[in-house]
């Protein structure tokens, strides 16, 4: 992945790239739609009408997702081969910011406030698009490339919030509104897989992920939560790590690189079990702590 002279993650923005407003509102009203019907259901009102409200709301979820995953560029398109910088199909990259504020971080999570609502839809919108993608999968052995570059550009825009506000602090740089590639110093990336197993589909989101839904649990549970629902539920051996780097900031205007580096290591090792929860590749997770803000050399052994 190319870098500028500045020593940030450069990513040119494509015109084809940019979102469509239409398709987000889309979404957003099948999120509406979708969500009511459970309080129809909830409320014993007409069955048949909240019936109606699912069935529409998620048609329209999944219209709205794939328009915009079909503006979106693959990797491969960029230049860059999601497995080439390492083993494992999924990327995850951040530059620290040498001149990072001693205070800011007191505020980025009120600063966020846009984004975790904007995630909130995309939030649910993913979990509906991994469940039909499943379905897609079980009889054709492949994931809708637009849904993919949609569910990829969720898992993006959630990593570069976390960078900046309460997964990393990272930077002071505040975060796009976009799915897409942009020039910003958190990246992440998957290689559009060309073919997924039919019946994997089946047991690795519950059962053969479980190991690693158990150490990322311990690990960064609260702090996914938060990221993607706007709210903090309890506390994550990551949550204790941003904490001790934040008072460590405040009072010396020092990131310590060891903390960065096995943050890094933890974010990493949770965006990549959540790549494949999310059915987006067949390749296991490698049980390993790479830390540092780039993904290891292939060389170095990540298993797949």
């Amino acid at each position: 992945m190319n870098t500028n002279p500045a020593g940030t993650f450069a990513h040119a923005n494509p015109p084809s790239e940019k979102m469509s407003p239409a398709h987000m509102l889309v979404l957003m009203l099948g999120d509406l739609l979708a969500a009511g019907s459970f309080g129809v259901f909830a409320n014993s009102g007409p069955v048949l009408v909240g019936i109606a409200m699912l069935a529409v709301g998620l048609a329209l979820i999944i219209i709205g997702a794939a328009g915009l995953g079909r503006r979106m560029l693959p990797s491969s398109a960029l230049g860059m081969n999601g497995i080439s910088g390492g083993a494992y199909p999924a990327r995850l990259e951040g530059q620290l910011d040498p001149n990072l504020s001693r205070w800011m971080w007191l505020v980025k999570w009120f600063l966020a406030i846009p984004h975790y609502i904007v995630l909130a839809f995309l939030g649910l919108a993913f979990v509906v698009v991994t469940v039909a993608a499943g379905v897609v999968i079980l009889f054709t052995g492949r994931y809708p490339a637009s849904l993919f570059q949609f569910a990829v550009g969720v898992m993006r825009w959630n990593w570069r919030v976390a960078f900046y506000a309460n997964g990393v602090l990272g930077t002071d740089h505040y975060p796009p509104f976009t799915l897409a590639h942009a020039d910003y110093p958190a990246t992440f990336d998957v290689a559009y897989p060309e073919k997924l197993s039919h019946w994997r589909v089946l047991v690795k989101s519950w059962l053969l992920a479980l190991p690693h839904l158990i150490i990322v649990g311990v690990l960064a549970g609260s702090i996914w939560r938060s990221s993607t629902e706007g709210g903090t539920n309890g506390i994550s051996l990551l949550g204790v790590l941003v904490f001790i780097t934040a008072v460590i900031l405040l009072f010396t205007g020092v990131y310590r690189l060891g903390l960065f580096n096995l943050i890094m290591g933890i974010n990493r090792w949770v965006y990549r079990t959540v790549t494949y929860v999310a059915l987006m590749s067949d390749n296991y997770p490698p049980f390993r702590l790479d830390q540092g803000p780039r993904e290891p050399p292939a060389s170095s052994g990540n298993s797949g």
